[in-house]
């Protein structure tokens, strides 16, 4: 039988089975989210905390404070918390962060960039966030604000579910909100496949119908961001190589050799640069105990 899709149930599912979602794909190229981003954490560090980054990061607190959000005194949990991009101003604002990350590379330079606050006001926990036991760790209700920007831990509505559990006062939560868009990657596939590439779909969509039939109370923003990369010829092939497994794309020899000869005669002077990024949905939920209190956005 077909169920409606005025059921949650309907979305719910559809979300979880979708081949296309990060967290399917990643599973079905053997990647593992926890271990992705070894290789370049460095670079994502140096992004992350570029001119570039810093006004990314502060147009997203700003809009989080614009919506009601005071950080300064509050309890946060950020939930895939790479390198610090947020845990950092977060703790600078006055916030006590309990950061979630368990990529090592990643959960290290957040220490190394949050020794220069003040002592505990980040606290790191290295592990996946699915892998805790929230009721035993207490973190049911316990925080004022959970904040996850694009993290692996979001991968269906239970894990979303999981996320607004924790939070006494919002959640927030970021997803692809019509696919990536990736320069570089734009110009290989063609020549691999003969074929464009395809920019996946909307994590967001799913999220957002969700909360509006299980009656969450939310504001919502779709932007796009775009950002300037700059990698060595092996770096960037490095990245394509995984990237074409990430979206289901051949990945051997023929592939490898497309990808080496196109970089070297492209960017002679082993320069690689590009635009990447796309559209992103933000979205801040408030919890239960507020709905009472607020308008649904």
């Amino acid at each position: 039988m077909t169920m409606d899709t005025l059921d949650p149930r309907f979305w719910e599912e559809a979300w979880k089975n979708d081949p296309h979602t990060f967290a399917n794909r990643m599973q079905q190229a053997g990647l593992d989210p926890a271990h992705s981003f070894d290789h370049k954490a460095k670079e994502f560090n140096k992004q992350v905390f570029s001119e570039e980054g810093v006004r990314r990061t502060e147009r997203i607190i700003g809009w989080l404070e614009n919506q009601g959000v005071n950080v300064a005194g509050a309890s946060v949990l950020d939930v895939g918390a790479a390198s610090g991009g947020f845990a950092i101003p977060f703790a600078e604002r006055g916030a006590k962060v309990t950061a979630v990350e368990p990529n090592v590379p990643l959960s290290d330079l957040l220490l190394e960039n949050a020794g220069r606050l003040e002592s505990g006001s980040v606290k790191l926990v290295r592990e996946t966030f699915e892998a805790i036991d929230l009721e035993a760790a207490g973190w049911r209700n316990a925080f004022d604000i959970v904040f996850a920007s694009m993290s692996p831990a979001v991968r269906d509505w239970q894990s979303v579910e999981n996320l607004i559990s924790c939070a006494s006062r919002f959640c927030y939560i970021s997803l692809s909100a019509g696919g990536t868009e990736h320069g570089l990657l734009d110009e290989i596939i063609p020549l691999i496949t003969g074929r464009r590439r395809e920019h996946g779909n909307s994590e967001m969509y799913y999220l957002l119908q969700l909360l509006y039939l299980k009656g969450y109370s939310y504001t919502s923003l779709v932007t796009r961001e775009m950002k300037t990369v700059e990698k060595s010829i092996e770096e960037a092939v490095h990245e394509v190589m995984a990237m074409l497994r990430v979206q289901q794309q051949p990945d051997d020899q023929r592939a490898l050799s497309i990808v080496t000869d196109y970089l070297h005669q492209t960017y002679p002077d082993n320069k690689v640069v590009f635009q990447q990024g796309g559209r992103f949905g933000k979205v801040l939920i408030q919890t239960r105990d507020q709905n009472m209190y607020s308008k649904r956005g």
